[in-house]
């Protein structure tokens, strides 16, 4: 159910002594080929963390053969250093495993600005090395964590060949992906270009479109690399679906892990003008926090939602705007509808519908409530 369901990929995960607390925090994952391909996705931040710079560098030769991954420390806004200790890390998995230092991606998470303890994590590499397996897929998982409370895996299936994935994330989930790293893999035979369009695809209308806090991470990556150990070249709709999948499987799994949630929010805009109408309404209503606060206390309050919907440029007339939440139609022409005592909230997944009543396109976002768990999390989070 992970990174090494698909054939021709090992994996390690091990407590390297990068995190104090002695839990994993370093993993490896390698591509045995015979096919080396991969593609990738990044923040849209334009203050990017060291281990993305290098990455995307990596991605441009359309080839990576592995990846080593950290939690513990994000190796960002560290200068120069920061980027040469990224580039020791590929350096020390090229030599351990005999590959080329160039087709090595980095990936890293954790605190902002404070250099990762090199001593550690270049020795961590060798061991990981050692612990590589087919079998390894969930201890790669694991160590990646940061703030999640499970790790988060998936696997689709296809007529023999697979797309599994790894991810990690909990918090700062906003457009532009999210606080998070992934690793899709898969045996099918598939080049660069092919991989580049099914995940970019893939991640536009799945991980783009989660956005827990309105809060864009530094580190984002999302890398999607083919062994072709299956020898089977599947049709490109059916691969980028199976891609779609993993992605939505794992996104969903980010946005029900967020800190201190105890809503999960599914918004949906229909009658849009435009699909980009759609999704700046979306998430204009997702990052609302006194929408996000009556959620958390089971107040369907429509008349936030309809606040954040003016403040956007889309497409409609203020007196034709619908809401719904939870089926209920609250807000009726712009105006009072359905009577929202009717609104059950009780429960785990809230969902919202917002009807511009402007054309046919639509578009979902997910986010969650605003709690005080989330506040103490993220107030307490650098000690």
């Amino acid at each position: 159910m992970s990174v090494t369901a698909a054939k021709g990929f090992t994996a390690a995960g091990i407590a390297a002594g990068i995190k104090d607390n002695g839990n994993p925090d370093l993993a490896l994952v390698v591509n045995t080929g015979p096919r080396l391909a991969a593609a990738g996705v990044f923040t849209s931040n334009r203050v990017k963390a060291a281990p993305v710079l290098w990455s995307e560098q990596v991605l441009r030769g359309g080839q990576v053969s592995a990846v080593v991954l950290n939690s513990g420390g994000a190796n960002a806004c560290t200068g120069p250093l920061g980027f040469q200790d990224t580039h020791a890390t590929a350096e020390k998995a090229a030599e351990v495993l005999g590959h080329s230092a160039g087709e090595v991606a980095v990936c890293s998470t954790g605190l902002i600005g404070v250099r990762l303890p090199m001593d550690r994590l270049l020795p961590g590499i060798e061991e990981a090395a050692k612990e590589l397996s087919a079998y390894g897929g969930d201890k790669a998982a694991i160590a990646i964590k940061t703030t999640d409370t499970v790790h988060k895996t998936a696997v689709a299936e296809g007529a023999g060949w697979v797309v599994g994935g790894m991810a990690k994330g909990a918090g700062m989930l906003a457009p532009g992906l999210a606080t998070m790293l992934v690793v899709l893999t898969t045996d099918a035979d598939v080049d660069a270009p092919g991989l580049d369009a099914a995940l970019r695809e893939a991640t536009r209308t799945t991980f783009d479109r989660v956005d827990s806090d309105g809060c864009m991470s530094t580190n984002d990556t999302v890398l999607l690399l083919a062994s072709g150990a299956s020898g089977i070249a599947p049709e490109a709709r059916e691969f980028a679906e199976a891609v779609r999948s993993v992605c939505d499987d794992l996104a969903q799994q980010l946005i029900r892990d967020a800190e201190g949630a105890s809503k999960d929010i599914r918004i949906e805009v229909v009658n849009a003008a435009s699909e980009d109408d759609a999704v700046e309404v979306g998430r204009s209503i997702a990052r609302n926090n006194l929408l996000k606060c009556a959620v958390h206390g089971e107040d369907p309050n429509w008349g936030r939602v309809l606040s954040a919907i003016g403040t956007t440029s889309a497409a409609f007339e203020p007196d034709r705007l619908n809401v719904a939440i939870n089926g209920v139609w609250v807000c009726r022409d712009g105006s009072v509808g359905e009577d929202r005592e009717l609104v059950d909230m009780r429960y785990r997944e809230v969902r919202i519908t917002a009807d511009l009543a402007a054309g046919d396109e639509s578009a979902v976002i997910w986010t969650n409530d605003l709690t005080a768990d989330y506040v103490h999390e993220n107030s307490a989070y650098s000690s």
